[in-house]
C-alpha cells in the first residue's frame, strides 16, 4: 500500500557494505547535487538506489515501496546514467525501442544518428546519446553519474539545459554527481557530500 506521499523519491537508512545509513528525500522538480572525492561512494549510492547492488533500507517512489516493483520496472522509473554507458549493438538504434526526435535534437543530433555505428562514436557522443536513451523511457527520477564529464563547454550547457527542462516539464527529480562546483551551482537546488561512505546534506 502506498504511504501518504510527501516526496517523489524517499530513501531511508540505505546501507551497503560501504555506504552507511543514507536518508534523503527529493520532491518533484528538484535536483540534488552530489560531490566528494573519488572513491567516496557517490557511484555506489546511485547504484544502490537503482537496486543494481546489494543493499538494505527503505526506498520509495511516490510513496510506493521499491519492493512492489520488479527490477526492470524500477529502473525504468528510477533511471541510472552511468559515467561509462554501455553500447552492445552495431548501430545506435539497436539500443532502445523508442527514440525521441525532439530529445535527439535538444542534444544536438538529427534522427540520422540512429544509423551511426557505435564503434565510431566519440565518448562525448556516447554520453549525450545515453542521456537521450534514458530520457526516452520517461523516468520519474534521474540518477546522473558525471553526465558531462567528456563534453566540451557547449555540449555541457546543452545537457544542463535539457535535464533542467525535463525535470520541470515532467515533474521529475534528479541526483547529479559532479566534481565541478560551478556546475552544481548551476544545476542543483540542494547539495550533499560523500566521504568514505558517509552521506551529509549541506545547509546553505
Amino acid at each position: 500500500m502506498a504511504e501518504r506521499q510527501t516526496s517523489l523519491l524517499a530513501v531511508r537508512k540505505l546501507r551497503t557494505d560501504f555506504i552507511r545509513n543514507v536518508s534523503l528525500e527529493l520532491p518533484a522538480g528538484a535536483c540534488l547535487g552530489l560531490h566528494g572525492e573519488s572513491g567516496s561512494g557517490k557511484t555506489l549510492l546511485l547504484r544502490a538506489i537503482a537496486d543494481l547492488d546489494m543493499n538494505t533500507g527503505d526506498v520509495r517512489l511516490e510513496g510506493v515501496s521499491r519492493e512492489q516493483f520488479t527490477g526492470p520496472q524500477w529502473r525504468r522509473q528510477v533511471g541510472l546514467l552511468p559515467a561509462e554507458s554501455q553500447w552492445w549493438g552495431d548501430v545506435v538504434k539497436e539500443h532502445a525501442e523508442h527514440w525521441s526526435t525532439a530529445l535527439l535534437a535538444s542534444l544536438g543530433f538529427s534522427r540520422s544518428v540512429l544509423d551511426w555505428e557505435t564503434g565510431r562514436l566519440s565518448s562525448g557522443e556516447k554520453q549525450r546519446l545515453a542521456l537521450a536513451r534514458l530520457l526516452a523511457n520517461q523516468p520519474r527520477v534521474l540518477l546522473l553519474d558525471e553526465p558531462t564529464a567528456n563534453l566540451d563547454t557547449g555540449n555541457t550547457g546543452m545537457v544542463e539545459h535539457m535535464v533542467a527542462s525535463y525535470l520541470q516539464q515532467n515533474q521529475a527529480a534528479a541526483i547529479w554527481v559532479s566534481h565541478d562546483p560551478g556546475q552544481l551551482t548551476r544545476v542543483a537546488d540542494s547539495r550533499a557530500f560523500m566521504d568514505q561512505g558517509n552521506f551529509r546534506l549541506e545547509v546553505d
